[in-house]
This record gives C-alpha cells, structure tokens and sequence, in this order.
C-alpha cells in the first residue's frame, strides 16, 4: 500500500494583516513536517496572495463578508453550500483554527479531522472552543505571529525557533525593473489609523522630488484620495485597482513604502520591503510590522509621527539600503 500524504487545513480568514502574520506559521510548518500536504481557507479577496506562498496546495475561498452583508439572500446559501462541499472534499488529519473566533471555528466544525484552536484562556471569543476536539494554552502577551506560530507547533507537535519566515521570495515577485520608486500605503478601513490627508500631499511633495510615487487605494473613497495626494507632484501616480497578487509585486519591486498600520503594511514587511511604519491608534509592540528588512516604526497609540519625522526616516532608509 502507498502511504498517504499527512493533511493539515489551516482557517485564517481576515483580515489581510492577519492572513500575513499566519504566513510564517506555514513555513515553519512545512520545513519541520515534510512531505505534508497543506490547505488554507481565507476570504476569497485574500486567496490570490495566499496562493504565492509556496508551501500552500490548495487555498479554500470563503466569502463569509459577503454573506453577512445578505444572510437571507438565495445566492448566498447557494455560495455557502458549494463552500461546504469544497471543504469536505477531503479528510485532514489536523485542522488548525488559528483565527480563534466563533465563525471560524465553525468552519473548523464543518470541515472532516480533528480540531484545533486556543483554550479559553487564550481567546478573544471563548464559545469558538466548544468546537475545537484539541485546545491549546498559548500565551497572550506576545505578537500575533508568535501566537500564531505557538498554536501551529502545539498543533503539529514541534517548538517553534528561529526568526520569522513568510515564505515570499521579493525578487522572484517584483515587477520588471525599471525607474525605482516608491509606494504610499495611505488607505485604512479604521478611520483612527488615518494619517491625515493633508500630512500625505506634503510628504508626497517632498519625497517627489526625488524618486517616482506609488499611490495604491482599495475603494473608490480611498481612489479619490489617492488621486489628490498624487496631485501634490508630477512624479506620483495611481495605479489601476488590482488583486492582491499583483499588488504584491508592486509592493516587491518598490525601493520604499510608507504606510499606515494595514495590511498592505504587513506585506510589505513580509517581503523584506525597506519600511516606514506610521502608527498612532494601535500598539506596534503586538501588531507592528515584522520582517527581514530594514524597518522604523514612528508613532505610537494616540502619538502620530509628523511629517518631517516620516520624511527623515525615509531618508535613513535610502542611506541604509
């Protein structure tokens, strides 16, 4: 008889920092358990990424946004329906719930294997762990990718070590050279982690006199914006909208970024992106961007870096690269 193929499913949803922060749990994962095979449910506007990491066989879309948006809607139990089939179109024999709130875990409930997430004691919504058949102690003052990578390897029975890894290869991702430049992460569904819009036509301005500017946006509000940042100089443009595969090599092919604390943030940090960190309505020490590059971080909860600050670490950041 052949043997078969050991199969791990990891349900990681939302939001893109979150997705990104699981990343190295998943190649830490892959370098101690060869051979296996590893499966990934995430929303369905993060798959494109998830699927660039390359230990990740198969990645499970889910449109659980959506379906709150229209619980009742015919086409939505139609999508949820077909959602459930893809997840228990096979047997996993772990399935590691590292979101760790109640509608993840009922995914982890659907799917076929045994169950794991945090104990009680180390969860936001404690219900989620009636449907896990394994809970995990893990601690709660430490960065989201440590607890990530802490549930991963009780799950799979190993101890991580070493720094973390996101499985991302930057010059394998990066877009054809060409002019060097620089991206601008301005966009932020929390209105608290907004740099004002103003501080960003005048850092726009004052970076543009050097080197060409990326301003990417998300919705039509954040393109609005992007535009009227970009009119602060020539050398600043907006690109089209596109999916996050593609956002990332922009990401990977850029000089800098400077960016609020999003999600595109973490990418970049991920990639290994020279950084600058804006933060000023969350504490960086449990969220904060980190990476194999050079990164600075200013600001810090209810503390928003000026732009003079912004600029100047910028600076640093093209002497030291």
């Amino acid at each position: 008889m052949i043997p078969t193929m050991p199969d791990v499913l990891f349900i990681k949803t939302s939001s893109l920092g979150d997705v990104i922060h699981h990343m190295p749990a998943l190649t830490e994962a892959r370098a101690r358990r060869p051979g296996t095979r590893f499966a990934w449910v995430v929303e369905e506007a993060f798959a494109p990424l998830v699927r660039l990491h390359p230990a990740v066989a198969e990645a499970i879309p889910v449109a659980a946004r959506n379906w709150r948006r229209a619980p009742l809607r015919p086409a939505t139990w139609g999508e949820f329906g077909r959602f459930l089939r893809l997840l228990r179109a096979r047997a996993y024999d772990e399935i590691v719930d590292t979101q760790g709130l109640f509608k993840s875990a009922l995914m982890a409930r659907g799917a076929r294997g045994r169950k794991h997430g945090y104990d009680p004691n180390s969860i936001k919504e404690p219900m989620a762990c009636m449907f896990y058949d394994v809970r995990h102690p893990v601690e709660w003052d430490q960065h989201a990718i440590a607890r990530n990578r802490a549930l991963t390897g009780l799950a799979l029975g190993y101890t991580p070590e070493g720094p973390p890894d996101f499985g991302l290869d930057r010059a394998a991702l990066a877009e054809s050279a060409g002019a060097p430049y620089g991206v601008l992460l301005h966009a932020t569904a929390r209105a608290d982690k907004q740099w004002p819009e103003a501080n960003w036509r005048m850092l726009a301005a004052t970076l543009g006199t050097g080197i060409d500017l990326v301003v990417p946006f998300g919705t039509e509000a954040e393109r609005e914006r992007a535009s009227r940042i970009t009119s602060a100089t020539p050398r600043a443009r907006v690109p089209d909208r596109a999916p996050l595969d593609r956002v990332a090599r922009l990401i990977a092919g850029a000089s800098f970024v400077v960016g609020v604390d999003t999600g595109l943030l973490h990418l970049a940090a991920a990639l290994g992106v020279p950084l600058v960190a804006i933060f000023q309505a969350s504490e960086p020490g449990l969220t904060g961007p980190l990476g194999a590059g050079p990164i600075e971080v200013l600001g810090a909860k209810g503390a928003a870096p000026s732009v003079g600050e912004v600029a100047e670490a910028v600076g640093r950041l093209n002497q030291n690269t």
